[in-house]
């Protein structure tokens, strides 16, 4: 097992798992447009939480492929079991485990076509650790994807007063638990320090406009996020009680103004292992 935990600020209590899965909703359509299953393939899911993702992985695979998912929680991959089996998609195994410790059987190293993880690295204290044992359990010419975040790129306007200051603190929390929000912009770096040789990258859009249906989903799911980290906020002084609800407040009623708009994406990166 790994000597230092990894931290996950949102826990996983059953409010949590409801924004995770409408998150999963929102974002899930543009990570298998990028990732491009084309069938057949055995596919590594490292944190796959609630498991829609990981679904959509196997219809993208087929049956002729394989899909193995691995997350910490037992919550969250018991939910994962619940989902039904999608018709003509790789069977799903889900498996607990530590993704800094990752254990796989002999035969499974070196096995997958694809490894995939998102939203793992931004909550772990040693991204690379997690992307050197995807570099291992891929086959030669097998793709690692990452996805994650960069925090610096949200942008709302018009701007909500006080919102961007609890957004700084929430970044914050991530540094002060020995995480890194700004792994987005790293993600090339981690792949080639993993020996891989990286062959794309690519925006996931996650933002969104008033008048788009999604909208309101959208805000709910900030506002859901930072009322989640609400302690770890406002355990970096940053900003006081008061100040905490006034942003929230602020952000809700943003939410229903007709010229919002919410700039943010995720950053998705891909390498392919070469022989040495």
């Amino acid at each position: 097992m790994s000597s230092t935990p990894s931290y996950y600020v949102h826990g996983t209590h059953p409010e949590e798992q409801r924004r995770l899965s409408l998150l999963n909703d929102i974002l899930n359509r543009g990570s298998l447009r990028e990732l491009k299953l084309l069938g057949g393939e055995r596919v590594l899911d490292l944190g796959c939480g609630l498991g829609q993702l990981t679904q959509g992985m196997a219809l993208g695979a087929g049956p002729r492929g394989r899909v193995l998912g691995i997350d910490r929680s037992a919550e969250q991959l018991e939910q994962a079991r619940r989902l039904p089996a999608a018709e003509n998609a790789a069977p799903i195994e889900h498996r607990e485990g530590d993704v800094l410790a990752l254990e796989l059987s002999a035969e499974e190293w070196g096995s997958f076509d694809v490894a995939h993880t998102r939203f793992v690295l931004e909550h772990v204290p040693d991204p690379l650790a997690v992307v050197r044992s995807m570099a291992r359990a891929v086959k030669v010419g097998g793709r690692v994807v990452l996805e994650d975040e960069d925090h610096d790129i949200l942008r709302l306007w018009p701007e909500p007063p006080g919102v961007d200051r609890m957004w700084r603190a929430y970044i914050e929390s991530y540094v002060r638990r020995g995480n890194d929000p700004f792994v987005g912009r790293k993600l090339n770096a981690l792949l080639t320090a993993a020996g891989l040789q990286p062959t794309r990258s690519a925006p996931v859009w996650f933002g969104a406009s008033a008048g788009e249906p999604l909208f309101q989903a959208w805000v709910e799911n900030f506002h859901g996020v930072m009322t989640g980290a609400r302690d770890a906020i406002l355990g970096t002084g940053a900003m006081d009680e008061a100040a905490l609800d006034a942003a929230l407040v602020a952000l809700r009623e943003w939410g229903q103004r007709p010229d919002a708009a919410a700039w943010y994406f995720m950053a998705y990166a891909e390498g392919v292992k070469v022989l040495v």
